[in-house]
């Protein structure tokens, strides 16, 4: 039988499991009787642990949330993951968190075992990850609060917004907040805009003073996508084209669409062997080389996309040219 102390963190783990626990069940576990089980719950709860319990046939015990923080079991891949987390929040794109990050990971490594600290130190150390340009967009902690809990309490919310056209000004916007999407290092909240009477996607650093307007909740409404992060995705990519083809891809839907990165284009199966492909970039250069990059035959139409087929017909000459081994036009 475990002592007493050893036996409520014990107790405390079974608890922190995403379920209900008979006393039946933690009796069996902890190999106590159900009385000592009980007493055991009550003795976590005045250590400030919310254990409720149901009683019936159903019933057992489970922990909640309470009005304070307890202190935490984790266990080891959980401190890990907590640890690495803490250290990359530190230097993360959300501002406002940066020395709440530190604070955690500081108190989670004093208590952390030799062992674990190795392996924390050994992920950090011999990791590394690209660095964002210089001076990349931040967002603040209470900026991304204030949208989430307006979206979750189904409240409207009115910002001023700038657009990416250079010398715009600030425009108030009005729009009933969904969902928050991170892409790099950059936030993006899906809204319906009830001016436009559409959806939009508002880049999150370009938002200012945001407010809750006094008045009724919105209706939730059916979202413009399933997957939320793909139509940011999409969209954004999109907005930046000053080119845009279909072209016909001579391969599977699902072979093209893995070889594309997000929010280059979109592909539409035509049968088991054959494709659309909306595809768009910056010049058509891009969109010639992009479609090179899926190395695999495909058909461009020159009345849909003349400037395209004139790239593509350039790219030949000019592969032909370096493959026979003279630059002579």
């Amino acid at each position: 039988m475990l002592e007493t102390s050893a036996r409520l963190l014990r107790l405390l783990s079974l608890l922190q499991t995403p379920r209900e626990w008979s006393g039946t069940d933690l009796a069996e576990r902890l190999e106590v009787t159900t009385r000592t089980v009980r007493n055991d719950v009550e003795r976590l709860r005045r250590l400030g642990y919310p254990v409720h319990a149901t009683r019936g046939a159903v019933g057992g015990y489970r922990l909640g949330a309470g009005s304070t923080l307890p202190p935490l079991l984790l266990d080891d891949e959980e401190a890990v993951a907590v640890a690495v987390g803490m250290r990359t929040a530190a230097g993360g794109s959300v501002t406002g968190i940066e020395e709440s990050s530190l604070r955690v990971l500081s108190k989670l490594e004093q208590v952390l075992p030799p062992r674990l600290r190795r392996r924390v130190n050994a992920l950090t150390t011999y990791t590394a990850a690209v660095p964002a340009r210089q001076g990349g967009p931040q967002v603040s902690y209470e900026l991304l609060t204030t949208i989430v809990n307006a979206a979750r309490d189904h409240e409207r919310l009115r910002f001023d917004y700038v657009t990416r056209e250079a010398g715009a000004a600030a425009a108030l916007r009005d729009v009933e907040p969904y969902r928050l999407v991170n892409w790099g290092r950059r936030w993006y909240l899906v809204a319906w805009d009830t001016g436009r009477a559409d959806w939009r996607t508002f880049r999150v650093d370009r938002v200012a003073d945001p407010r809750t307007p006094t008045g009724p909740r919105f209706a939730p409404r059916p979202l413009p996508d399933e997957d939320v992060a793909a139509y940011v995705s999409r969209g954004v990519a999109s907005a930046g084209w000053r080119y845009q083809a279909r072209v016909t891809v001579h391969a599977p839907a699902e072979a093209v669409a893995e070889r594309l990165p997000p929010g280059i284009g979109s592909v539409e199966a035509v049968d088991d062997r054959t494709c659309r492909l909306t595809i768009g970039a910056g010049s058509p250069g891009m969109l010639a080389a992009w479609l090179g990059a899926l190395e695999t035959d495909f058909t461009v139409d020159p009345a849909e996309a003349p400037e395209l087929a004139d790239q593509l017909k350039a790219l030949a000459d000019r592969y032909r040219r370096a493959a026979a081994g003279s630059p002579d036009r």
